[in-house]
């Protein structure tokens, strides 16, 4: 599959051009970047060549990566997307419904493969915790405490102006939101308060009647930053194993579940209808937050 990356930061850099150059069944046909040395110096680092273009280069492949802020990613993911071009996605697929819903419409009409890049939840550790736990049921409860501290010297993420603005809702609440949506069910309404240094409480009500909590952050002093989660109901409390952070694996585990969409196979579960049912989410805690009100998702 051609692939074509949008991008050019330290994601890009760490992940998506690593996972594209190296999997068997890829063929990185270029980059573009907002910064076209930047796109020159990634593209040549791995044997290809950047594009000035955002259409020249969608023109020339079967599949776009995007890894650039989410207000950047969703018009160049629709562009491709009517193009008829496969999407890898990251998280979160836009800042707002309207914006996804556009997305997942594009692909639908055109019978597209898409996935979302939720690091971990693509990991083998996690798929099988996610799906035992779905297959066991009968769960309350979940909560996850997701709180990052990369505004400390050497965190290349924590030059990200997108990151500063909106925080840890935005940013490491997808991958909470990801990991229990699927154990607990779809979300029916949110709340959600904001605290000091970008801290954000939020709790989920889902149709399955279960509630969950999610703290969020990712301006935590150092000590407190931390990753925890767990759920529980009848049958107790469990909490997914330990997870190693290998963000090539995990993309080129995305990649094979695309390809393999794309020839037909299954459609992964982290497509981007599952990434627009994120941001549905994520879009009502941000209204519950502004409003001081409760906040209904999905009509």
């Amino acid at each position: 599959m051609r692939f074509g990356l949008f991008g050019t930061g330290p994601w890009a850099h760490m992940a998506h051009a690593r996972a594209l150059a190296e999997h068997k069944d890829v063929e990185l046909v270029g980059v573009w970047g907002r910064n076209p040395e930047k796109a020159r110096l990634l593209a040549e680092e791995h044997g290809s060549r950047a594009y000035g273009e955002i259409g020249n280069l969608i023109e020339e492949v079967d599949a776009v990566a995007i890894a650039l802020p989410p207000d950047v990613q969703a018009p160049i993911a629709l562009r491709a997307a009517r193009a008829g071009k496969h999407l890898l996605l990251d998280k979160p697929v836009a800042f707002t419904t309207a914006e996804a819903d556009e997305i997942v419409a594009a692909v639908d009409e055109r019978d597209l493969a898409s996935i979302v890049f939720f690091t971990r939840r693509l990991m083998p550790e996690t798929v099988r915790f996610v799906a035992d736990a779905v297959a066991t049921g009968g769960w309350l409860e979940a909560r996850v405490d997701h709180l990052g501290s990369i505004f400390q010297p050497g965190d290349p993420f924590g030059e990200s102006p997108w990151r500063k603005q909106s925080g840890g809702l935005w940013d490491v609440g997808p991958h909470a939101v990801a990991l229990i949506l699927p154990i607990l069910g779809p979300v029916t309404e949110v709340t959600a308060l904001a605290g000091p240094r970008d801290l954000t409480k939020v709790i989920l009500r889902h149709g399955s009647g279960a509630v969950s909590s999610l703290t969020l952050a990712v301006d935590a002093p150092p000590a407190a930053a931390r990753e925890e989660a767990l759920i529980s109901g009848e049958a107790g409390v469990r909490q997914p194993p330990p997870t190693e952070w290998d963000p090539v694996q995990a993309l080129s585990l995305g990649l094979d579940e695309l390809i393999g969409a794309a020839s037909g196979g299954p459609k992964p579960e982290l497509d981007v209808r599952f990434g627009a049912a994120v941001t549905a989410i994520l879009a009502g805690c941000q209204e519950a937050i502004t409003s001081g009100r409760t906040v209904s998702i999905g009509g």
